[in-house]
């Protein structure tokens, strides 16, 4: 969409004063913009993924499920590749929680959708939303103008309904095994993100709350009407994967760093050592592929540095805690 058009459609929306139904059906129906996860416009699925869990209810931090006051449902391992169509698939995010993915290349800006982000509603209305960012640098992130024609007069309740007819550039849009598309079109062009080649999608989940203290907004001003409170363990928006639809591959991506947050791991190609770069004290857990346990330990501020000449050649995954932040990262030898 260039200036001009967006100029006017923003006029548009902020002149609007009833609600419409201006977006995408769900899916199976005509208009539906919902992608099943067997299509084959997919062609590489996230390998690397790093969540900083929310609340499980943001208006109250003291309420706890499962023992904690922190979204704990899910392992987030369990969203890199394609998704498994299931709803226990996912990783739950959290009141305003977040997660960032990486994939073994970029993905890039090309006529259509670029990219869609699958979430494990169980029905076309029970939905929670998220919003959508992208980067080329892991540093400067750009959220998709997101929309919503909800009305926010009356709270929508933890297990009440959305009509994904009045929303549009939410992640969540769709029920399990469906994603939402995205197209890198709609973003603004700045120098500090390249469209052809974005390493990094951000999903945050959206506070559902319509009590302007907690509230999330549109691009436009909206409060984003949200099933709220939702204080379980499995709270927020539930991630089950990202699939890249232009993408290019890039076999010399050794560095998977994200400047935002407390650990760094590289390379992710491996040769005979692997580095964790921390501002915190952590704990890490080596896996193959098929789940079992090769090797784990502690680290410290600063870099750990880890021998992994013995590995055989195939596919690993490294998972790094401490405090509230996670890091799972596939690693290939």
């Amino acid at each position: 969409m260039n200036n001009i058009k967006l100029f006017f459609y923003s006029l548009f929306i902020l002149s609007t004063t009833s609600f419409a139904q201006s977006y995408a059906p769900p899916a199976g129906q005509p208009g539906t913009t919902a992608m099943h996860k067997d299509s084959s416009a997919f062609v590489a699925w996230a390998t690397g993924i790093e969540v900083k869990r929310g609340y499980v209810q943001l208006s109250d931090t003291t309420k706890q499920h499962e023992g904690s006051n922190y979204a704990t449902f899910g392992d987030p391992a369990i969203v890199l590749g394609k998704p498994s169509g299931s709803t226990t698939d996912a990783v739950s995010l959290g009141d305003g929680g977040w997660a960032i993915l990486t994939f073994d290349g970029v993905i890039k800006n090309e006529q259509g959708w670029d990219f869609a982000v699958f979430e494990n509603a169980v029905t076309d209305d029970f939905l929670e939303l998220g919003f959508v960012e992208v980067s080329s640098d892991g540093e400067h992130f750009f959220r998709f103008p997101a929309h919503t024609e909800v009305p926010f007069t009356t709270q929508i309740n933890g297990f009440g309904s959305t009509d994904c007819r009045y929303i549009h550039n939410f992640a969540g849009k769709y029920k399990v095994g469906f994603g939402t598309p995205f197209d890198l079109d709609d973003l603004p062009d700045t120098t500090l993100l390249d469209k052809n080649a974005v390493r990094y999608v951000k999903i945050i989940d959206v506070v559902g709350s319509i009590d302007s203290q907690y509230a999330s907004y549109d691009a436009y001003g909206n409060i984003v009407n949200d099933p709220f409170p939702s204080p379980f363990y499995s709270s927020g928006f539930d991630l089950t994967g990202i699939g890249a639809i232009h993408f290019e591959q890039d076999t010399s991506l050794a560095v998977n760093k994200l400047t935002t947050t407390a650990f760094k791991v590289y390379p992710t190609i491996l040769d005979d050592h692997l580095t964790i770069q921390s501002s915190i004290h952590f704990e890490y857990q080596l896996f193959s592929i098929t789940g079992d346990l090769i090797d784990r330990g502690t680290g410290f501020s600063g870099e750990t540095t880890l021998d992994v000449h013995s590995l055989k050649s195939g596919v690993y995954i490294l998972v790094v805690e401490g405090e509230k932040e996670r890091k799972v990262v596939r690693l290939v030898k």
